[in-house]
């Protein structure tokens, strides 16, 4: 049967999704490849959810991923136009609203969005091609296979002249039985005519001209603007709030108590945050009101004089290091960070008796959907979350402390739609920081110097641990990321884990416990490199033969960065690399001193991250985690004194300057694997190139990160 649609543009793009789904992740599949809205006149193709072609051989593409400036909304189409031979120019593209029934997995983040939809998405374009190439074949009563396609047409076999375009042979196509994805044929990759291209940036001239939505900038008719203030010491509850100025101010309309703090709703956000400052709130600070990072450093130190629970052990070590002709030993030490997204914490929410919806700049709507059920009371078909842009994720928003708030604040405004959006400095000192961890590192050297046995021991808090303190035992996988997965062959290696959980909220963070695993294991590297007299490079390289890849980067940055030649007077070179999220990645750092302050002059880049789908997006990834590293490495730490978050806002929590970005070289290596992750793997190598290089430079290891050059 052939259902018939008739959609403007605005209808297309809005509402073009509403059955069907991607046949490899999960979904239902239609029995036909028809999706219909009940008034319509025209036919469409949509044998799944990811793909919708119209009678004017439009092609809308639905990412089931959230965009947050890594360009899923670019790359994710580019895997289903590919195989479909769309032509770029028409195709439009939308981001599905939460419904994981048609969607599958919507969460964002690990660097996998690429990595996971990879073969699903090119086999939801070829399914549709397979489609539309049978429609032609049985017009022209030519076999199937003999067709060929390109930029939009099917082409006869014999006869060049004749082609039929997409938009044309819908109506055929939507009578065909949907074929077995797993069973139409995918391109070879000699025959990519988009994967492999620089395109550029679906959501680009929205972005420049400001049609982008983000989360902030939803509006709804009727809607009022609220902000929250939380308990400023972790664990602590309102006890009472005195309100009288707060609703002097022009614009406030209701001051009142949640779950979590206190709301302030007013006709605009400025009101609600001045309001909010007028607050008189009594707090009760619970348990943890004299926390402190002095205590918490104790707490590590302690923890570290005894052994963990062993992760990985090849060898002997407790033997090979007895018996060594020199041991070494040192501390390295990483603070809590900040995920400091530009766009702070904001959602928009509206519920009713009828139903929740809410609009969310999240990269896991599954967890909004946990929160909306549990403040609202209501089943998950009542409940609709609208997926907007993000102003930076980073892990943050993984989270969905924010859209709890908004979920709360509707409830009690029954049916007035309300933005709930968080000063910086809530969202500063109410976060879900990257985990602090203090690591022992221990070798045994050989007579001429060389390592003969290694530890690395890491005590640190567990995310999982946290979340699930009942099961919070024994070794933490995640914790120990780039450790225990270290491509080096080190003899009598041993890596243990000491579980050291506090009342700070973790969280997920970019490139998380890699982040600072590598910035400690790539500068022990250079430790006993420069133990065994070895050049960093060669004493690395010497420990890859069983990592062909990684070696590969590793040899290819440090040509391109000149490594061993001469460089000015009063700079000097440091090397790192590292595997992580899927990618082999190794940097060079050339750096000096200025004013007693590290200055980074650039840094070369060499990665493998299998097959490059976009490459202009792979290298704005790279030198954007390249950027986060750095802010993270010279200013980055988030302490706690009396229960409380110290840093408020950007003056005590700065980031990278612009004229401190340093210049940044990518080599992207070919490769016919397939992609990996490409938003985090370039993070981990930046913090120990650069204080490698302070070593060359200066003589002074730098075991304690953010960087600091006179201590």
């Amino acid at each position: 049967m052939t259902l018939i649609v008739n959609l403007s543009r605005r209808e297309f793009l809005a509402g073009a999704t509403l059955t069907g789904v991607a046949l490899t992740l999960g979904c239902h599949v239609e029995s036909n490849g028809v999706r219909a809205a009940a008034d319509s006149t025209a036919p469409v193709l949509a044998p799944n959810a990811f793909v919708t072609i119209r009678p004017d051989g439009r092609v809308l593409i639905t990412v089931n991923k959230t965009e947050m400036g890594q360009g899923v909304r670019t790359s994710l189409p580019m895997l289903v136009a590919e195989e479909l031979d769309a032509d770029w120019k028409q195709v439009a593209v939308e981001t599905a609203s939460f419904d994981p029934s048609r969607y599958g997995f919507q969460g964002t983040g690990g660097s996998g969005s690429l990595r996971g939809a990879w073969e699903p998405l090119r086999r939801t374009g070829a399914t549709a091609r397979a489609m539309l190439v049978e429609a032609a074949a049985r017009r022209w009563n030519v076999p199937a296979d003999a067709c060929r396609t390109e930029a939009g047409f099917v082409l006869h076999p014999s006869d060049a002249t004749k082609k039929l375009g997409y938009g044309e042979l819908v109506a055929d196509a939507a009578n065909l039985p949907v074929p077995d994805p797993k069973a139409v044929k995918l391109k070879d990759p000699k025959d990519f005519k988009l994967i492999g291209r620089r395109v550029p940036r679906y959501d680009n001239p929205d972005i420049v001209t400001g049609k982008a939505v983000y989360g902030m900038d939803v509006r709804l008719p009727g809607m009022r603007f609220a902000t929250m203030v939380h308990p400023p010491v972790f664990g602590g509850k309102v006890r009472q709030v005195e309100d009288t100025e707060a609703k002097r101010v022009p614009g406030v309309e209701q001051v009142f108590v949640t779950d979590r703090g206190v709301a302030v709703v007013a006709t605009n956000t400025w009101a609600a945050f001045e309001g909010a400052k007028k607050l008189r709130i009594t707090w009760d600070d619970g348990p943890h009101a004299k926390l402190s990072s002095a205590d918490i450093r104790a707490m590590f130190i302690e923890k570290s004089t005894s052994p963990g629970d062993v992760a990985r052990q090849d060898g002997d070590f407790d033997k090979a290091f007895a018996s060594a002709a020199k041991q070494l030993e040192a501390v390295y030490e990483v603070p809590y960070l900040h995920h400091a997204t530009l766009e702070p914490q904001n959602c928009t929410a509206r519920v009713s008796a009828e139903g929740c919806e809410i609009w969310a700049p999240t990269q896991f709507p599954n967890f909004v959907m946990d929160e909306a059920r549990r403040i609202t009371g209501l089943d998950a078909g009542r409940i609709k979350i609208h997926v907007t842009l993000l102003g930076g994720g980073f892990g943050r928003r993984i989270e969905a402390d924010y859209a709890a708030d908004a979920v709360e604040v509707a409830r009690r405004l029954n049916g007035v739609p309300v933005q709930v959006t968080w000063t910086r400095e809530e969202d500063m000192q109410h976060g879900w920081y990257r985990p602090a961890s203090l690591h022992v590192v221990k070798a045994g050297l050989a007579g001429d110097g060389q390592p003969v046995a290694v530890l690395h021991r890491l005590v640190a808090p567990s995310i999982r641990g946290q979340r699930q303190p009942d099961g919070g035992k024994g070794v933490d996988p995640g914790a120990m990321a780039g450790i225990t997965t270290t491509a080096y062959e080190l003899p009598n290696f041993r890596a243990e884990y000491v579980r050291a959980n506090t009342a700070v909220p973790i969280g997920f963070w970019r490139a998380v416990f890699d982040s600072q695993n590598a910035f400690v294991q790539e500068s022990w590297m250079d430790e006993l490199a420069h133990a065994a007299k070895a050049d960093p490079v060669e004493f690395r390289l010497a420990r890859l033969g069983k990592a062909p890849r990684l070696k590969r980067v590793l040899e290819v940055a440090a040509k391109a960065a000149g490594w061993g030649q001469p460089l000015p007077k009063g700079r000097a070179r440091g090397v790192a690399s590292h595997f992580s999220f899927g990618a082999f990645c190794a940097q060079v750092a050339e750096v000096s001193v200025e004013d007693d302050l590290p200055r980074v002059h650039r840094i070369v880049c060499a990665m493998d991250v299998g097959t490059v789908v976009n490459p202009s997006q792979v290298e704005a990834q790279i030198e954007g985690s390249i950027a986060f590293a750095l802010s993270a490495a010279l200013y980055g730490a988030i302490t706690v004194e009396q229960g409380r978050v110290v840093q408020s806002n950007f003056n005590d929590y700065p980031l990278l300057r612009m004229a401190e970005m340093p210049r940044v070289e990518v080599h992207l290596i070919p490769s016919s694997e397939s992609p990996s992750g490409a938003g985090e793997p370039a993070l981990p190598p930046v913090a120990p190139a650069v204080c490698s290089a302070l070593f060359a430079l200066t003589g002074k290891r730098i075991r304690k990160l953010p960087i600091e050059l006179d201590t």
